[in-house]
């Protein structure tokens, strides 16, 4: 009895109790986390360092919760010290995201948002925001389409929504709408929300069609004071999937066997003597290439001759303090892209400040100020340096013993292709970009619940090309070409809107928005180019020294844009949940007559599981359903497109003078109005076991009519045709995401995430029944692309090969017309599919072959975490996109002008007549190129995109060495690669030169390779 009495005495006694809150993942003080002792009224909260102190019974238990954390309850044993790591919720139900002019609790939306925090970002560091959100978002579809660095992206909400209009979404950072996120520095980033459906994207209207990326930067904090350093090194090596190229004995080879075939496809050319000099063997006597016998001296692998693993470094330094009511945070970056084919790099500067000040209790203001230099050298500007990587014939050496480069042009009868290497080394295309972007706040309380807010935003963008090519490379006697490209472009928007927030007993819960808003962009451009140089010192620097051909230009635009905007967020018992939204944009972009548009939309959402019937279940812990419907516009068209234009140009001689002239170029448009996107959504939420288990889904149908296309008008008129409103498009789909908390110990965690997305796109109507043909791909051989009505989007376009001639068929091929040069058809040549059977290959036998987006994509990721060890591993995954390889017109079909890849050494003969490549032979004896079926790939695709390590050294031994954190980590990233079919590169990319255009998606033409890439760095704060 005594010592039960005891042991209750001892429970009773009270702990002086201390400790830290951390977060779980990378071990950063939480500062504001509220403590509680379980059923007493003990509270305290956490400072800047994450240190709280709270006194309680020894047997008493501490209550740990913070906003987007899972809480976390801790039985105390008489202990007085406490180590404690809050996780992310899974679901983050009580996470705060960005919405448009505010913010709410994720419980609460009503809309499709999707949210990506600052450490699900870092988990993947990259040198855009852009590369680190793919995969992130279900609908969110962001290719990354060059290995260059900083190389080219593409990001798509729900699909394409327009033909002639931009299909990008409207990115808006810390309030300042913006044309593209590549100026930004990652580092700064705190979170990314995007918004998709349109009860979201409503509130920006006329610019919110194609979804509506939200960034949030980082700011200084009251109470917390902090300096953190990021340094990261990474290296590139050649990736998977890169093409394979004949050696040079196996190019030799081919080149016998394609002369010797000429007999055989041009007989009486051979019978002639037409082909006598091209006997490979009279040719193979240039004793700096070949011995006496005729074999090569060199085998060149051009790939690994273009390529390097140089160092590349990432510097990150950050500040944050406060002083009472004022917070600020300052940061600097030095990043060193070196990028994997030579001389290609993106190195960039970067500066940031901000500041928030509560001067009063009912006034506060802030401002942020981020200034980014860029330069880059960008490589694959056009094809030409990687192309020729692919066809540099491999016996030339890099250089000859003389310290002359080497050229294909060497080699008698070979194409005129210089040496790749001479290339990256005498050609420049640098792109140098500063960014200033700035906006300022204030925010006043009006009275209880009602606050005022404006905000000031600008940004300033200038970029300069400058370019140069030497004297070396000159093949049409230009001698040395240099041009210089300056472009200015201004933007400022000025914000003012009035919230209200009010809780009516606790049924009813208001928050309303109602503001207006104006914006304005300018924009200057200057260009010229000259030719023909007396060095090649000058380059850019001095156009004035060249002395021919001088072209010159410039031109300038506005546009503004005014609007006005409300919405109403109300919610009944918090479980009925209703969104109106309404914004009415006026754009001078537009015609007289439209010159001002409404975008309403509406949406309602049910929170199941606080229904009694639902409230107490161990298994549902969150079910919400939710719908919505509104109408969004898309504004993203060139200015003055309702207008009619003079153009220049125009010549005429008058008295043997030419005299300039200039004339009207377009028909004006008064009625010019806006595309307009009406999109339905229909979603759900589910968590299950203490949301271990979470799944969100949403199905949604998008149509856009009124499409900006041009119609034909009479000739009478003295034009073609004038640009209307006359097309319509669809886009459906559905987007899962399912996150697991699979294995939640003290010591070892694992937690999954997958989603996938699927999208379909189809063009309703045109402007006429009529297929508009060359419009958002590229032209190569023929146009590879196809808008036509009932099909989706940017269709590829071309002929089947239904494989080639056999012997058995020879009296059938025999009965085509010529498709090669004249030259009858016969066994070993490519057979199309004659689709309306007249016995001749032409364009009436063009079809659509495929499509470059995908059926589905997506991300599986896994994170698993042992004590201070942590483990990423990201896949990529992709089905149902085609790829286009127009390189095999230049590196399949072209033997014996250049090299080749090695599919060459599968072409067909009398012995393997299975092959769908034609028999070699010289392209002078009746080769074909033509766009088909062969070149069409399936480019379905599972990528190792990350394979992250870290550890986080304990606190014990940071403690003492007088730092909060240090974090050590590692990753490898694109580090395997499985596609569907024999693509010859990487099966995500986009074409490079040939006027690639939004649907080009899937192209290819000797792209930047994408490397392999190694990671290693430090992160301490103090």
């Amino acid at each position: 009895m005594l010592w039960l009495i005891a042991g209750a005495a001892q429970g009773q006694q009270t702990v002086d109790v201390t400790g830290t809150v951390r977060d779980d993942d990378d071990l950063t003080p939480l500062s504001g986390v509220s403590i509680s002792v379980v059923g007493q009224t003990q509270t305290a909260t956490t400072d800047s360092e994450g240190n709280f102190r709270v006194t309680a019974q020894g047997n008493a238990t501490l209550r740990f919760t913070y906003v987007g954390y899972e809480s976390q309850d801790v039985v105390l044993d008489n202990r007085g010290g406490l180590e404690i790591r809050l996780r992310k919720s899974t679901t983050s139900l009580d996470q705060v995201v960005v919405i448009g002019y505010g913010t709410q609790r994720k419980s609460d939306l009503t809309g499709s948002v999707g949210s990506v925090s600052e450490t699900t970002l870092k988990s993947r560091p990259a040198a855009s925001l852009n590369e680190m959100l793919a995969g992130r978002v279900s609908g969110v579809q962001v290719n990354i389409n060059s290995g260059r660095p900083g190389g080219k992206t593409n990001v798509r909400v729900r699909g394409f929504s327009s033909i002639n209009s931009a299909n990008d979404p409207l990115f808006v950072i810390d309030g300042v709408m913006a044309g593209s996120m590549d100026f930004l520095n990652p580092a700064d980033i705190v979170s990314v929300e995007v918004l998709k459906d349109a009860s979201s994207t409503a509130i920006y209207g006329a610019r919110g069609a194609n979804g509506v990326v939200l960034v949030t930067t980082k700011r200084g904090k009251a109470g917390v004071r902090e300096v953190n350093y990021d340094v990261g090194l990474t290296v590139p090596t050649i990736g998977p999937n890169t093409p394979e190229y004949l050696n040079a004995r196996e190019y030799l080879m081919v080149e016998d066997i394609a002369y010797r075939n000429i007999a055989k496809y041009d007989p009486d050319g051979w019978a002639d003597g037409k082909y006598e000099l091209r006997n490979p063997a009279l040719n193979r006597t240039d004793p700096r290439l070949f011995d006496q016998a005729g074999n090569p001296l060199y085998d060149t692998d051009w790939m690994k001759e273009a390529t390097q693993s140089r160092v590349s470094q990432n510097h990150q330094l950050g500040f944050t303090g406060s002083d009472g009511d004022r917070a600020y945070s300052v940061s600097l970056g030095l990043r060193d892209d070196q990028g994997l084919i030579k001389t290609s790099y993106m190195k960039r500067y970067n500066g940031r400040i901000t500041f928030d000040d509560q001067i009063l209790d009912w006034l506060r203001v802030g401002g942020t100020l981020t200034y980014n230099y860029q330069t880059e050298n960008r490589v694959d500007q056009d094809y030409l340096p990687i192309r020729t990587i692919a066809e540099a014939l491999p016996f030339l050496p890099v250089k000859y013993p003389d310290g002359s480069w080497t050229a294909n042009r060497d080699y008698p009868y070979a194409e005129t292709i210089l040496n790749p290497l001479q290339y990256l080394y005498e050609r420049r295309y640098i792109l140098n970009t500063q960014t200033a972007l700035g906006n300022l706040y204030s925010n006043i309380k009006l009275w209880d619940g009602l606050e005022m807010r404006t905000e000031f935003g600008s940004s300033n963008i200038t970029q300069e090309v400058n370019a140069s090519s030497s004297r070396g490379l000159s093949l049409m006697g230009e001698q040395g070409t240099a041009s210089v490209n300056n472009g200015r472009t201004n933007f400022w928007s000025l914000d003012n809107f009035f919230t209200y927030k009010k809780d009516f007993s606790e049924r009813h819960s208001l928050d309303a928005l109602l503001g207006m808003s104006w914006q304005e962009s300018n924009a200057f451009g200057i260009n010229v180019s000259v030719q023909n140089f007396p060095s090649d010192y000058f380059g850019f620097n001095n156009i004035g020294a060249g002395s021919n051909n001088p072209v010159y230009g410039s031109g300038a635009s506005r546009f503004s844009f005014n609007s006005y905007f409300g919405r109403v967020n109300y919610s009944l018992l918090r479980k009925y949940l209703f969104t109106v939204t309404g914004r009415m944009d006026g754009s001078s972009k537009f015609g007289d007559n439209y010159k001002y548009a409404f975008f309403p939309s509406a949406a309602a959402a049910w929170r199941v599981s606080e229904e009694d019937f639902l409230k107490a279940s161990e298994t549902v812990s969150n079910l919400k359903l939710r719908a919505s419907f509104g109408v969004t516009g898309n504004s993203e068209i060139p200015p003055y497109t309702s207008l009619s234009l003079l153009n220049s140009g125009y010549v005429a001689v008058i008295g043997d003078q030419r005299v300039g002239g200039t004339g009207i170029g377009r028909l004006a448009n008064p009625d010019l109005r806006w595309e307009r996107t009406t999109q339905s959504d229909v979603g759900f939420e589910l968590g299950l076991w203490n949301n271990r288990v979470s799944l969100e889904g949403d199905l949604y149908y998008r149509k856009t009519t009124d499409m900006l296309l041009d119609a034909p008008v009479p000739r009478s008129s003295g034009y073609a045709t004038i640009r209307r409103n006359v097309g319509s498009m669809e886009n459906k789909g559905l987007e899962l995401t399912l996150n697991t908390s699979n294995v939640e110990t003290p010591q070892f965690s694992w937690r999954t995430t997958f989603n996938i997305s699927m999208n379909r796109n189809k063009v309703l109507t045109l402007a006429t029944p009529s297929d508009i043909i060359g419009v958002g791909g590229v032209v190569f051989i023929n146009p590879t692309n196809i808008i036509r009505e009932g099909e989706p989007v940017g269709s590829f376009y071309g002929l089947v090969r239904e494989g080639i001639w056999s012997e058995a068929e020879r009296s059938e091929a025999a009965k085509f017309a010529s498709y090669r040069n004249g030259l009858p058809i016969m066994p070993g040549d490519i057979k199309y599919r004659d689709v309306n059977g007249d016995y001749a290959i032409t364009n009436a036998d063009r079809m659509i072959l495929g499509n470059g987006s995908p059926d589905g994509w997506g991300a599986l990721v896994n994170e698993f975490r042992y004590k201070n060890w942590g483990v990423t591993l990201d896949l990529q995954y992709s089905y149902g996109n085609d790829v286009f390889e127009l390189s095999t017109g230049s590196s399949e079909d072209r033997v014996s002008l250049a090299n080749s890849y090695r599919t060459v050494l599968n072409a067909w003969t009398p012995e393997n007549q299975e092959s769908v490549i034609p028999e070699l032979r010289d392209t002078r004896a009746g080769y074909v190129i033509n766009e088909d079926t062969h070149w069409l790939k399936d480019g379905s695709f599972i990528r190792g995109r990350n394979l992250a390590l870290s550890y986080s050294v304990p606190q014990t031994l940071t403690n003492r060495w007088g730092i909060s954190q240090l974090r050590i980590y590692s990753s490898v990233q694109n580090f395997f690669l499985v596609v569907s079919d024999e693509v010859n590169g990487d099966p995500e990319t986009v074409g490079t030169g040939f006027g690639a255009g939004a649907f080009s998606q899937g192209l290819t033409y000797h792209a930047y390779p994408k490397p392999t890439t190694y990671l290693l760095g430090i992160n301490i704060s103090l």
